[in-house]
């Protein structure tokens, strides 16, 4: 099974609220953006967005340019359903974000738990190229993946999981650092899962090729 025949196996079998990602209210997300202090014509992507209620939050905070990407294309019919007239203010984006070509650059580029899916180099190093050249010079970048401590799999599939040290190292090549934090994600199962979000900023000045 592809990775994007999984993830349109578990979107179509699973109610959102079933799923351990899962989050009622994506605080993390929400205190990261409004830190950021962004205007609201600022151009926003989600990586991995799906069925997150992020985007609803986007939405009623008054935010204008929104982009959702998810590798499922059945997430994202079930939040154009949810979302019903409002789906028409969001760009809908069905892709790999291993394989994602963007076509505009970013404001504001959010991921949370994507990024620790890409575990072999070659992968690890498109995303890294593809930040450095799409998200705008000044812009914020927000990656959230499972910590040191957290799981080594989500919904079956082995993740990388990273310490504020080595996320930063790794995207430090490109971005500076403004914050990192531990917290702890209680799923539906009661479980708890601990993540590590980092925010950076991009200052370089990016050449085009």
């Amino acid at each position: 099974m592809t990775r994007k025949e999984h993830w349109e196996k578990v979107y179509q079998t699973k109610e959102f609220s079933e799923v351990s990602w899962y989050q009622a209210t994506p605080t993390e997300s929400i205190a990261f953006l409004e830190a950021a202090q962004l205007p609201r014509n600022a151009k926003i992507i989600d990586i991995g967005g799906g069925e997150s209620l992020f985007v609803n939050y986007l939405l009623s905070a008054g935010y204008e340019n929104i982009t959702v990407l998810d590798i499922s294309e059945n997430a994202i019919e079930k939040k154009k359903i949810e979302l019903k007239e409002d789906a028409a203010k969001i760009t809908w984006i069905v892709s790999d974000i291993a394989d994602f070509q963007p076509i505009q650059k970013y404001d504001f580029w959010h991921d949370r738990a994507t990024f620790h899916f890409l575990t072999e180099k070659k992968e690890i190093n498109k995303y890294l190229k593809t930040i450095k050249k799409y998200v705008n010079q000044q812009g914020i970048l927000i990656v959230g993946t499972f910590s040191e401590t957290g799981p080594t799999k989500c919904s079956g599939l082995a993740i990388k999981q990273y310490s504020e040290t080595t996320l930063s190292e790794r995207i430090g090549r490109f971005f500076n650092k403004i914050k990192c934090i531990s917290t702890e994600h209680l799923t539906p199962f009661n479980t708890i899962q601990n993540f590590l979000f980092c925010s950076f900023q991009n200052l370089a000045i990016i050449k085009e090729k």
